[in-house]
């Protein structure tokens, strides 16, 4: 089963300084086709204009994965971080028990630009947690990199699911591919660029849901960068 999230259907909100895409139901969109996708609860484009931000806030019983694409985001939290991410890092918080922190645009001029992902974790009131990693392009050039896992294998971040991310960016013409997943659920976001997945094309901005398939082959139309979620 092949399911297209096309980018123009998703949720949305402008708030001025934040301009938002909602892959799932998120905040005033609600649709109760798009609530999760097995353990994923949210994916949201965010662009964030220069020196904006959220103030601290609460979160508990999520592990909150962020991924910037352009720009540059400063994080503060109630366990003492105080850091810089930067386009190719991405965060993972554990909020388990509880935690508060904030994000801001760093940039005076430049917009920001991520994609902030909710994943229900494998049980309740973890322990607080914060991992902060570079991928380089070269690590995810024509390949699936492993940059989320429950292990946290091969220098990837620990995720405390069952759930493989991984993160590519793929040249025009090139494919990768995932096998051994007919029991799996598979999630692809689209950063940039176009992709054929199992048949189905897709653009920037579109994710896909797939299930029973045995294997997920993934042809760059265009160069494209993409995340891969192997769930349970």
């Amino acid at each position: 089963m092949l399911n297209v999230i096309h980018s123009d259907s998703r949720g949305g909100a402008d708030h001025g300084w934040l301009k938002a895409k909602h892959t799932f139901s998120f905040a005033e969109y609600y649709d109760p086709e798009r609530v999760n996708f097995g353990a994923l609860r949210v994916i949201n484009e965010d662009r964030i204009a220069p020196a904006q931000g959220f103030g601290m806030h609460p979160h508990r019983d999520m592990e909150i994965v962020t991924y910037v694409i352009s720009g540059a985001i400063e994080h503060k939290d109630s366990m003492g971080n105080g850091t810089v991410i930067r386009a190719g890092e991405i965060q993972r918080m554990t909020a388990g028990t509880g935690v508060l922190h904030s994000e801001f645009n760093q940039s005076q001029d430049e917009e920001l630009h991520l994609l902030q992902i909710w994943i229900f974790p494998e049980k309740q009131n973890l322990e607080p947690g914060y991992e902060q990693k570079l991928f380089p392009q070269d690590e995810k050039r024509n390949r699936l990199r492993l940059v989320g896992s429950r292990d946290g294998r091969d220098g990837s971040l620990t995720i405390h699911q069952d759930v493989e991310l991984f993160a590519s960016i793929v040249d025009a013409g090139h494919s990768v591919s995932l096998t051994d997943v007919g029991q799996r659920r598979v999630f692809v976001q689209v950063v940039s660029g176009r992709l054929e997945v199992n048949g189905a094309q897709l653009a920037a901005g579109d994710g896909l849901q797939i299930e029973g398939e045995a294997s997920v082959t993934l042809t760059a139309i265009d160069e494209a960068e993409f995340l891969l979620f192997n769930l349970a």
